[in-house]
């Protein structure tokens, strides 16, 4: 590999800082700013955010049509094999393919990323819970992956329950957004758990009850991740954890889901303090006793 000259060093730097700053823009919806994450990798962090977060917008862009969106889906996708092997003159490719030499990461996940945004453009329901799974696989649980690849682990067991905590992640976000999603002809609700249409209080009522309950499955399947990761990501995958069982909470008590979106407010996240640390520090108490 060539050595890189000042200047080239210069632009990459730039170029983490760019995708810095996306990241920071919706640090609501990507941990780039948490202090819990450690400081050398959150660049990385972002590059691989700004990557993601570029796609979204292609994938949603306005009016355009989808054959449009999805053809600048596949040019965002030529970059990314391009980066891959050689130099590409873009802020956020300088960035992602310095991130993935650097940590050598693997390169599916950001491949099915795109397979994700594709089918945002092309499907906006989902017949059964498969499709919805199939759906996860590829728009949530590559995140999963490459923050554990980033950390250096890479056993089945972790990434099996990293993709559980993800999906239940993705599935919460689609039942807390119901309101907003439905507005865009988006309906997420599998078929199969809806006898009539979902507008009705009682179909609804009993679509979201297959929903939680399938939800929490996937998350208490995620719990078994904690006592595997090192204590700042276990810090910030307990928060993460009981923030998403906290909305799916909420929307289960939501009187009008279709019209109200339900949220966390800093007294929630401050009472969930205790929660968080103890489930982060646990682990630690039990490899003390064992030592």
């Amino acid at each position: 590999m060539p050595r890189m000259t000042c200047h080239a060093s210069h632009d990459v730097a730039q170029a983490y800082q760019y995708c810095l700053r996306i990241a920071r823009a919706h640090y609501e919806n990507f941990p780039v700013a948490s202090r819990l994450l450690r400081r050398e990798l959150r660049a990385p962090i972002a590059a691989i955010y700004a990557f993601a977060r570029h796609a979204d917008d292609l994938a949603d862009e306005g009016d355009a049509p989808p054959e449009t969106r999805l053809k600048k889906l596949d040019a965002w996708e030529t970059l990314l094999k391009r980066c891959l092997e050689q130099r590409v003159e873009h802020p956020v490719f300088l960035a992602l393919g310095d991130t993935i030499r650097q940590h050598q990461l693997p390169v599916e996940p950001l491949f099915d990323l795109l397979v994700a945004f594709r089918m945002d453009v092309s499907i906006h329901r989902y017949a059964t819970r498969q499709e919805l799974a199939f759906y996860c696989r590829h728009s949530a649980n590559p995140i999963g992956r490459l923050m554990l690849a980033l950390h250096g682990i890479d056993n089945g067991r972790a990434i099996a329950c990293s993709d559980a905590l993800c999906t239940a992640l993705q599935l919460t976000n689609f039942w807390q957004d119901l309101s907003i999603d439905r507005q865009r002809g988006r309906h997420y609700l599998p078929d199969e758990w809806q006898a009539e249409d979902v507008d009705t209080p009682e179909a609804l009522k009993t679509a979201l009850q297959c929903a939680i309950a399938w939800t929490e499955s996937f998350y208490r399947q995620g719990a078994q991740l904690l006592p595997m990761l090192p204590l700042r990501l276990r810090l910030q995958a307990a928060a993460t954890l009981h923030g998403g069982r906290s909305i799916l909470r909420r929307v289960e008590a939501c009187p009008d889901p279709l019209h109200q979106r339900p949220r966390l407010s800093r007294a929630d996240w401050r009472g969930m303090a205790p929660r968080i640390l103890f489930d982060a520090l646990v682990p630690i108490r039990h490899k003390e006793a064992r030592a």
